[in-house]
């Protein structure tokens, strides 16, 4: 059986989340998916009801079956498929979202790889979406939202890290140290300091750091100087920018700003100016 409902990009949405396709594929054996680094733009969380699969990171192959999932987020190299032999029975979703990762980098979801404590509220959450979808398309946008925060929130709630033994010790070190590397994001970074805290090569660090999360070890301090940032430019209004730019880790207010403006898409003089208006309130 192959079930799916894609659905339009909304150029412009004010959902934090929106499904761009949602599915099910059931005794498939030749279910087989392989999408190369930098072509899928969106998150894509499958979870696994019966049978068995494969999914292939980093050269290694890992068998995922009844109750296991799997989460890639954008631009990610993803390779999974079913056993031809026992073919799996899964469940899937695809979507988008401008402060998703944000959103799962702070909750610790930027693994790939996990096994549910319990699934039944999940799969009850994906087949509501997967109704919705198919009986009203996009009529409905906001319970299409609705609906696909509650399938990441159920994930979330009973998701723990799937335990394989193939190399996961790296990562789980770089997992360890993301909140001593955000807490002490505004410092000067230094690489190599981070790196011998992992016990690792500087090349090692940075290529398990990848691995972990999907980004690189300065984007991630990037992203946690840009979240102190637009608190600051927020609780201290009358400050001057440069002064914001200093505590949030940039000698230069230019390339704070270009920073800045990368990451949200407006300057920090706008962005303040936005909440003093009341936009964001």
């Amino acid at each position: 059986m192959h079930r799916q409902v894609m659905l339009p990009t909304l150029q412009q949405s004010n959902y934090f989340i929106f499904p761009e396709s949602v599915g099910w594929y059931s005794k498939q054996p030749h279910h087989d998916v392989e999408r190369l680094e930098g072509m899928w733009t969106t998150y894509s969380l499958h979870f696994i009801i019966s049978g068995k699969g494969y999914v292939e990171m980093e050269g290694q192959q890992y068998t995922l079956q009844k109750g296991d999932a799997f989460l890639f987020i954008p631009y990610q190299y993803q390779r999974y498929y079913s056993s031809k032999e026992d073919p799996w029975d899964v469940r899937w979703v695809h979507f988008y979202g401008d402060h998703i990762k944000e959103f799962l980098l702070e909750k610790g979801f930027l693994r790939n790889l996990w096994t549910l404590k319990r699934s039944a509220e999940l799969e009850k959450a994906y087949h509501e979406l997967l109704l919705e979808a198919e009986t009203h398309q996009i009529l409905r946008t906001t319970l299409l939202s609705t609906l696909t925060y509650q399938i990441l929130s159920e994930f979330m709630s009973y998701a723990t890290p799937l335990t394989v033994n193939r190399g996961t010790e790296s990562v789980d070190r770089i997992l360890t140290l993301l909140p001593a590397m955000q807490s002490k994001a505004c410092e000067p970074f230094n690489l190599e300091e981070w790196a011998e805290l992992a016990g690792v090569s500087t090349y090692y660090f940075c290529k398990i750091f990848r691995k972990a999360t999907s980004m690189t070890p300065l984007s991630f301090i990037t992203l946690c100087r840009i979240q102190f940032a637009k608190q600051r430019l927020i609780e201290k209004e009358n400050w001057p920018i440069k002064d914001i730019a200093c505590e949030a880790g940039y000698t230069s207010a230019s390339y704070f700003n270009q920073k800045f403006h990368e990451h949200e898409g407006m300057t920090p003089s706008e962005f303040r100016s936005l909440y003093v208006k009341g936009v964001y309130s």
